[in-house]
């Protein structure tokens, strides 16, 4: 089911015309349908029926306090790869034992703060990261439950820059490293291993690889038994992908029929991380016209919507499906443009040589499946206020991170003492 569909002639989210938000809130603007994110929640919860699973949300996909407030109300925990989003995870009512710390490169004190909070568990990436939590536990007088990230060499069969279980990424520790990993760990007198963990990418369109990374990891686990480990949890982290262009992902229910089978007699609780597929289609970005400009080459439509609103068509090479936000005729020609917005970059486009029904200044365009990575990457580049973030729910929809002024970014800067005018 579609929560964006037209409706006599206008894009509607749910029970909301696009343009009716626009008036009232101006562009740009992201606009969530909470039942897209409901019915993507549900699949998952579905999923893992009769699993002894959970599911913690990826907050890096979409970390907006009402987002994920509605995630938690419906029982999901929450990935966390900061100490910022793990503050945001406690602001929208997700308890402290549901969080779930992840990340390369977690500082002593950030590390620190997590254990004062109490989250449920930490992912570990390296040995050094080992004795380094072992020294804060130890300062707190506390045992911090971990489970160390492994990285099971899988190619993810994604973009280049969204891939994690690769040798060559940052991520984890190296299959053939991870039993000496396991055994200083247990070495260490204020960290408890609860089990292990892995993520392989982001965007995957097919179950072979996590079922190849399943299959690797489990060997691991019989290893770490014998060795004398106890591996009571099994993190299989998130990374399916959504519908952009073409692609076809596999449903839930196929990608847990897979780790069921995969890890049928293991033993473990399982944890799914889930990001991008469970807001990516959620989401729309909302733009207005400014101008078209014909070319020589080709021809320009100019939004406001800008690579600093959402960069994944620069950083990633990205497709998004881009429409009209007031239906043209079906018998309507069509112009080969490139959308761009007004940052001063060449690389500051929506999309490229794409076929659209002529547009005008003043009209609105919609940019599909933009719910992931897409207001959470964004920033003030050119002095560009951050796009407002709007829920629509049924009827009903309300501004969940306003647009800041002019003088409210300029606020939070200072001058130096010795810049300061006189008053004299």
């Amino acid at each position: 089911m579609s929560f964006f569909t037209y409706k006599n002639g206008e894009m509607h989210a749910e029970g909301v015309a696009l343009a009716t938000i626009a008036t009232q809130v101006g562009t740009p603007f992201y606009c969530y349908s909470a039942g897209a994110l409901r019915a993507a929640w549900k699949e998952f919860a579905d999923g893992i029926k009769g699993l002894n699973a959970s599911v913690c949300y990826a907050m890096k996909a979409n970390s907006n306090l009402a987002v994920v407030r509605l995630f938690g109300d419906m029982g999901a925990g929450a990935d966390i790869v900061s100490v910022g989003e793990m503050h945001r995870a406690l602001a929208a009512g997700i308890p402290a034992g549901r969080i779930i710390y992840s990340g390369v490169g977690k500082k002593p004190s950030e590390l620190m703060a997590a254990l004062e909070a109490g989250v449920g568990q930490i992912n570990i990436e390296s040995s050094a990261e080992l004795e380094t939590l072992n020294a804060v536990a130890g300062q707190l007088g506390v045992k911090a439950d971990i489970t160390i990230r492994v990285n099971p060499d899988v190619d993810a069969k994604t973009h280049a820059k969204i891939t994690t279980g690769r040798k060559e990424n940052k991520f984890g520790i190296d299959l053939d490293l991870a039993r000496e990993a396991f055994a200083l760990a247990g070495r260490l007198p204020n960290l408890k291993v609860v089990g292990v963990a892995m993520h392989i990418g982001s965007q995957l369109t097919t179950v072979t690889p996590y079922r190849d990374a399943i299959v690797r990891v489990r060997e691991l686990i019989g290893q770490l038994r014998a060795d004398g480990h106890k591996i009571d949890r099994f993190d299989i982290g998130g990374g399916l992908g959504i519908v952009y262009a073409d692609e076809r992902p596999p449903s839930i229910a196929e990608f847990m029929a897979v780790v069921a089978r995969e890890t049928d007699g293991l033993g473990c609780e399982l944890t799914f991380e889930p990001g991008r597929r469970l807001v990516g289609e959620a989401g729309v970005l909302v733009g207005e016209v400014i101008l078209v400009k014909p070319g020589s080459a080709k021809t320009f439509v100019i939004v406001d919507a800008a690579m600093n609103d959402l960069i994944r068509p620069t950083l990633y090479e990205a497709w998004h499906d881009i429409l009209p936000v007031r239906q043209a005729r079906p018998e309507a020609a069509t112009i080969r443009c490139d959308i761009v917005g007004p940052i001063c970059e060449s690389g500051d486009f929506l999309a490229q040589n794409r076929d659209l029904p002529p547009l005008a200044a003043g009209d609105l365009i919609m940019v599909r499946s933009a719910g992931a990575y897409g207001a959470v990457m964004g920033s003030s580049y050119n002095t560009r206020p951050l796009a407002p973030e709007v829920m629509v729910d049924g009827t009903r929809f309300a501004v969940t991170r306003p647009r800041p002024t002019i003088e409210e970014m300029l606020s939070a800067e200072r001058f130096p003492p010795w810049m300061e005018k006189s008053k004299a």
